[in-house]
């Protein structure tokens, strides 16, 4: 029969603020914030789902279920802490920026909408606060999600998500074979990124056919490589007038959130931005000496 635990350390305290703040960003936000856009619907999943992973983290460690999990719990809570902390934080600047921007409204529904921002923001921070307690220190033995090349994958996963919502709405790969590249760039990095993740949470690094640390070595280069490429290819042919590209129009002052040419803008940022984190993953993967999976 399984007995509740009851933890006194930071970590069990830092799990319990996240669990209460991103729960009550969904609840406030459910209640009374009146959405009326798709992004709201984005913003109640990212509290929701975080708030669910982390309840079900915090009844495994109280009843001392780890041993029984079927995933690597050296693993699982670190990359699920460093996923709801960038699905919080993305809910925290995208849910003002299209419910709080250019209102000046003092509402009912203008106070839930500001209550649900700041919790929003508060659980960011804990959750922030948890990867950094649980992540490993250095010359200590820990599971490769704990290492910075093990979250700079889930920061890597998360911006390519980020891009591709960016580049689907509208389309905008499809006006020359240079973008397509782009999105092969993105899809292949993204796809290996996943797999490595899941490879780590599920124990089964030891089941390939080549050693672990090799490949990891190996597919840095190579996404290094490839993001160089896109970050220099997407802003060529998406700002510059001679090969098919156009400056910002007039009418994107008028939009609550991002226009069509700010999206490009942003999938340019975030291309860059995960050109050097690929950058460090490869370099912290070169100085890595301790890999436990």
């Amino acid at each position: 029969m399984p007995i509740v635990v009851v933890h006194s350390n930071p970590l069990f305290w830092v799990r319990l603020c996240a669990l209460v703040f991103s729960c009550v960003a969904f609840a406030v936000t459910v209640h009374g914030a009146n959405l009326s856009h798709g992004t709201g619907d984005w913003c109640v999943f990212c509290w929701a789902f975080s708030f669910a992973g982390t309840l079900l983290v915090l009844l495994v460690e109280l009843f001392g279920l780890q041993t029984r999990a079927p995933v690597s719990w050296k693993n699982f809570p670190i990359t699920f802490a460093c996923y709801a902390s960038l699905l919080c934080l993305s809910a925290s600047i995208i849910f003002p920026l299209y419910f709080l921007k250019g209102q000046n409204s003092r509402s009912e529904t203008h106070n839930y909408r500001i209550v649900a921002t700041v919790f929003s923001c508060l659980a960011t921070i804990a959750y922030i606060c948890e990867v950094s307690i649980s992540k490993a220190r250095p010359g200590e033995v820990a599971g490769y999600m704990a290492t910075a090349p093990g979250l700079l994958k889930v920061c890597e996963t998360f911006v390519a998500c980020v891009i591709f919502v960016f580049i689907s709405d509208p389309v905008s790969y499809d006006s020359h074979n240079a973008l397509r590249w782009c999105l092969a760039v993105f899809c292949i990095c993204f796809i290996l990124s996943a797999a490595i993740i899941v490879l780590c949470i599920c124990e089964c690094t030891g089941c390939l056919p080549f050693p672990f640390a090799r490949f990891l070595s190996a597919y840095a280069v190579l996404a290094v490589a490839m993001y160089l490429s896109a970050t220099i290819i997407w802003p060529i042919f998406k700002f510059d007038e001679k090969h098919g590209g156009s400056s910002r129009p007039y009418s994107c002052g008028r939009y609550a959130g991002l226009c069509d040419w700010d999206k490009q803008v942003a999938v340019a940022v975030l291309t860059a931005v995960n050109f050097v984190l690929y950058l460090a993953d490869l370099i912290y993967s070169a100085r890595l000496v301790f890999v436990t999976v």
